[in-house]
Parts: C-alpha cells; structure tokens; sequence
C-alpha cells in the first residue's frame, strides 16, 4: 500500500509541473504562440497524441546545435506544415506532413530551429523560404 501511495503521490507530482509559457513569434504581422521544446524528451514527443492544434498556436523546436534534421509523425494526429529555420529565423525549407505517418522530412541544410504549424499555415500567409520568423532570440538558444 506504502508503495501505491509513493506512486500516485510522483504521479500527481509531475502531473503538476507547468509546461514553460509559449513565447510570442512574429512572422511579418501574424503572431504565433510558440511551445518551445529544447530538451531531448520535448522534441521527442512534440505534438504527438494532441487532437487538435488552435489556429495561431505552434511548437518551435529548439537544437543546440546547427545540423540537419529530420522529423516524422508517428503518434501524430493533425497535419502539420514545418519550417526548417536558419539561426537567424529566416525559412529554409518548407514542408508538409500527413498525421500518423513514418515518412522522414529532413532539413536541406543544417538549421538550428523548426517550427510546426497547422498544416497550410504558411503557404496561407504566403510564407516562402527566405522569409523571416522573429522572436527566436527569445528562447533558451537563441539568447
């Protein structure tokens, strides 16, 4: 019985931890609402297992380093559009991903950011490669 209680006493303990705010992102006059994952555990899981993403909400995936990377959407559940971002914010690449899929999108070059969106939510603002996201200076690589 001790150990249920020792259990569900951790359980409920990081239950409780809150996630860090999002931090604010500007893409010209569109404002994102960024998650930002820059642990190993955060862009492991991203956005796996959510049913929905709201419209102005994202996740910016934060690397310690400049390197070529590559997501999938295993245990995904919403179509994402993802932009592979230089150190300084601007879009390498675009690219779209279906929900549940293995398929590998990797970056063309090393970058040291990508950020997800709902799927379309560039090429709806007309988004292209070399355009610039700012407030990346904000997150924990970026200062």
């Amino acid at each position: 019985m001790k150990r249920l209680s020792c259990l569900l006493s951790l359980l409920l303990a990081s239950a409780a931890v809150q996630a860090a705010p999002p931090i604010e992102l500007f893409a010209g006059m569109h404002r994102i609402e960024a998650e930002v994952a820059s642990s190993n555990a955060e862009r492991m899981t991203g956005l796996m297992n959510r049913p929905s993403l709201p419209a102005h909400r994202g996740m910016l995936f934060v690397f310690p380093e400049a390197g070529v990377q590559c997501f999938w959407m295993k245990n995904t559940l919403i179509p994402l559009s993802i932009a592979f971002l230089d150190d300084s914010g601007r879009i390498v690449q675009l690219a779209d991903m279906q929900p549940q899929s293995l398929e590998n999108h990797c970056s063309v070059r090393p970058v040291r950011f990508a950020l997800e969106m709902n799927a379309g939510w560039f090429q709806r603002r007309g988004l292209a490669p070399g355009a610039k996201i700012d407030g990346i200076d904000k997150t924990p690589a970026g200062r």
